[in-house]
């Protein structure tokens, strides 16, 4: 029986995991990075329902930050990422405590504060609908329960409808912040909190100062998983509002996705989405340095 040489089997063994990556190595480069400088070429042409291959420089990107309706929906992401990203890093906390307390029933309680998570966010955004929707859901149970006088009509309320995305898009995502919060306080030594318990530390001293500090690692890829959530909102506000009242619910992925198959202009849609594209290299740098970092320590 004839032997392979033993330098060709270590080369076999070695190139072996490289070959498993080359099907997604090939997604990344032609299916994420290839369609990336697509866009980036297409938003410095003057493309409309086709693509064109004149030239006009940073003409879209000028249009783009004169168009009223893009700046509106540039505010209404800044709010909705203040308010969703904080209101998720606190509930999530806050939840993954009160599990990680040995209370019983652990794993239904997981259950059901991830189910939401499964969900779709059109699925979410359709059953909030009908829940803030004046005469139905909260505002009907109300009044059921003799609370004749109380309304609730944020959904269609101008100054008001970016809370209720808010309100449905934390209810859903609170879920995947708990689970790894969980996982981050898991992985803490417990004799920390003998040592806390000895010296008398207050227990809301202990997370402030020394358990917070010591999940920072999984609070960086929480804030990146939620900042990449904030950039793409798009089936939660379509589902709920379709970007009303009139424009007041705008965000910035509907407002590329109109004008992309809606107005045929997929030059101006592209230099929206490369500008959406800014802010997550601007989390994503940061953090995947740090990762390198510690890799190579």
């Amino acid at each position: 029986m004839r032997h392979r040489h033993p330098r060709v089997r270590t080369f076999a063994k070695q190139a072996t995991p490289f070959a498993a990556l080359l099907p997604m190595a090939l997604t990344v480069i032609v299916g994420y990075l290839g369609t990336v400088l697509w866009s980036l070429r297409i938003s410095l042409t003057n493309s409309r329902s086709f693509p064109s291959d004149t030239f006009v420089g940073m003409a879209q990107y000028t249009r783009l930050f004169e168009n009223e309706r893009w700046l509106l929906s540039l505010n209404n992401l800044a709010l909705y990422g203040v308010l969703f990203i904080g209101a998720c890093l606190v509930i999530g906390f806050l939840l993954a405590v009160f599990i990680d307390q040995n209370v019983s029933g652990e794993g239904v309680l997981r259950t059901i504060f991830l189910y939401p998570y499964a969900m779709s966010f059109v699925a979410t955004g359709l059953v909030w609908q009908w829940m803030l929707t004046p005469g139905n859901g909260i505002e009907q149970a109300a009044h059921q329960f003799g609370f004749a006088g109380f309304s609730f009509d944020w959904i269609v309320d101008q100054d008001m409808v970016m809370y209720t995305v808010v309100i449905a898009t934390v209810w859903q995502a609170s879920g995947l912040v708990m689970a790894m919060m969980l996982a981050g306080l898991r992985g803490i030594d417990g004799e920390i909190w003998k040592a806390a318990r000895l010296d008398g530390i207050p227990a809301w001293r202990v997370y402030l100062s020394i358990v917070l500090p010591m999940m920072w690692p999984t609070i960086a890829t929480v804030l990146l998983l939620l900042t990449t959530a904030v950039v793409k909102l798009f089936d939660a506000v379509v589902a709920m509002t379709q970007g009303g009242p009139g424009t007041a619910s705008e965000v910035p992925a509907k407002f590329i996705m109109d004008h992309l198959f809606g107005r045929a202009n997929i030059a101006l849609a592209s230099a929206g989405a490369v500008v959406l594209l800014v802010p997550v290299l601007a989390m994503l740098a940061p953090y995947a340095y740090a990762r390198s970092r510690k890799g190579r320590a």
